[in-house]
């Protein structure tokens, strides 16, 4: 019997955020464990700890969700342009080339098709770290494309949410118009009968949450995803009344008949692929008519 266990990554004392040297360790926001970077990564950014889902980008996501070497992007190098030469602090086209220096990204959203465990399917992924995943005309046009994309090719459609803002207000009227878009995509996607699995992670909010994000024949959420429409310090105080705890938390969602399911980030992979050998199988309606 092994008494004790010598941990894979260790950290001596406990160091101040002062004394944590840079790029080398990060500290959990839900439980405040310093977790060593290589860790976490290696834990799919999950704390071991607390199994708090630390927010991770879309091409990251992607990577670890798809089978290797089998994406294909689309629309790559589709960017927005200034409309309504929007002027703030700085203007729009200012912001977008920063944003893309930031993190690498053309939009705030990723989509192309590839394989989950040897099922083909399209996929859409929206980046909470471009303008906070905000859905402007070209996030719209893109998430409609991949839908267009399963219509043609007969597969089914996967959405991964992580938007935290709604429409994007440099864009105006043109950012509105994608909830309307993208929801009209859905629609027709529905009639051609093409499942449509929506998995929400941390946070799905705003216009995104509003639209299509809520339409999914299957809805999924990581634990503890924020989703919602209005933020809870906005609602309180509008309302001007406590929330629940939990309020707009995946779990608070799942009581209430909101979402259908909650998958840890480790067991995603798995539990999707089963998911849509399940919804693959041909229906008994379908059997039926075929059996004439």
């Amino acid at each position: 019997m092994v008494w004790f266990r010598k941990p894979k990554y260790t950290v001596a004392g406990s160091p101040s955020r002062k004394e944590m040297p840079s790029g080398l360790w990060t500290r959990c926001r839900d439980c405040g464990e310093i977790i060593y970077n290589k860790e976490l990564e290696e834990n799919l950014k999950v704390c071991p700890k607390c199994d708090y889902h630390f927010r991770i980008g879309a091409r990251e996501r992607i990577s670890f969700l798809l089978d290797e070497g089998s994406f294909q992007e689309y629309d790559r190098n589709m960017s927005s342009v200034d409309p309504l030469k929007f002027q703030g602090v700085i203007s729009y086209e200012e912001k977008l080339r920063e944003e893309q220096k930031k993190t690498g990204l053309i939009e705030a959203v990723i989509t192309g098709e590839g394989y989950l465990q040897g099922h083909h399917l399209i996929v859409a992924v929206t980046d909470a770290n471009f303008i906070m995943g905000s859905m402007g005309s070209v996030v719209g046009e893109k998430i409609t494309r991949a839908i267009e994309q399963a219509i043609e090719k007969r597969l089914p459609f996967l959405s991964i949410s992580g938007s935290g803002g709604g429409a994007r207000m440099y864009e105006g009227m043109f950012s509105l118009m994608q909830m309307a878009k993208t929801c009209a995509a859905i629609a027709k996607l529905a009639e051609e009968r093409l499942f449509f699995i929506s998995l929400l992670t941390d946070p799905t909010m705003g216009g995104v949450a509003a639209s299509y994000a809520s339409l999914g024949d299957i809805i999924i959420a990581e634990p503890k995803a924020l989703i919602g429409f209005a933020g809870p310090r906005v609602i309180k105080e509008t309302i001007r009344e406590s929330l629940p705890n939990g309020f707009q938390r995946a779990e608070f969602l799942l009581k209430h008949g909101l979402i259908d399911m909650i998958i840890p980030r480790k067991d995603l992979k798995e539990r999707l692929a089963t998911i849509i050998s399940f919804l693959e199988k041909p229906s008994l309606e379908t059997c039926l008519s075929e059996g004439d």
